[in-house]
């Protein structure tokens, strides 16, 4: 953890926007329900890959990953700021909410994401998007660039 606690932010540097993970194909296309869209810029879902259900065809790699709500839940991953989880917070924080405990929080767990792009980088030869599906998708879900 950063020494000043406004060094954090600094460290938060997402390699994707919202909508551009909206666009790749995230989460099923499932992660908001039509009410809770309406909280976030129109701009955001004009191409983006969205369904009432979870729908892995969706995804951008065609594979589910990541836990279930209630694996979230029970590992305290889930605040009450932003009940559905890390990427609520993301969208929320991008449009600029500011919530200096909990972002401390999310920052940091975005930052600890960064051992599965190592293991991508590590284990996959450049832009072999077969090698590690499931990372990559999971990395995607993280604002990180899975098209390494």
């Amino acid at each position: 953890m950063p020494k000043k606690k406004e060094e954090i932010h600094n460290l938060f540097k997402p390699q994707l926007t919202p909508k551009e993970m909206f666009e790749l194909g995230v989460f099923g296309g499932s992660y908001f329900n039509k009410k809770q869209l309406r909280e976030f810029p129109k701009s955001w879902f004009k191409k983006a890959k969205l369904s009432e259900k979870f729908d892995v065809k969706i995804n951008r790699f065609k594979i589910k990953s990541g836990l279930t709500r209630q694996e979230w839940i029970k590992k305290g991953w889930i605040f009450k700021e932003d009940p559905l989880g890390w990427f609520q917070w993301y969208c929320r924080y991008t449009n600029g909410r500011r919530i200096q405990k909990v972002d401390e929080i999310q920052i940091q767990r975005w930052l600890n994401f960064t051992r599965h792009v190592k293991a991508i980088e590590k284990n996959c030869e450049p832009n072999d998007l077969t090698c590690r599906r499931r990372q990559r998708q999971a990395i995607l879900q993280w604002a990180y660039n899975p098209f390494i």
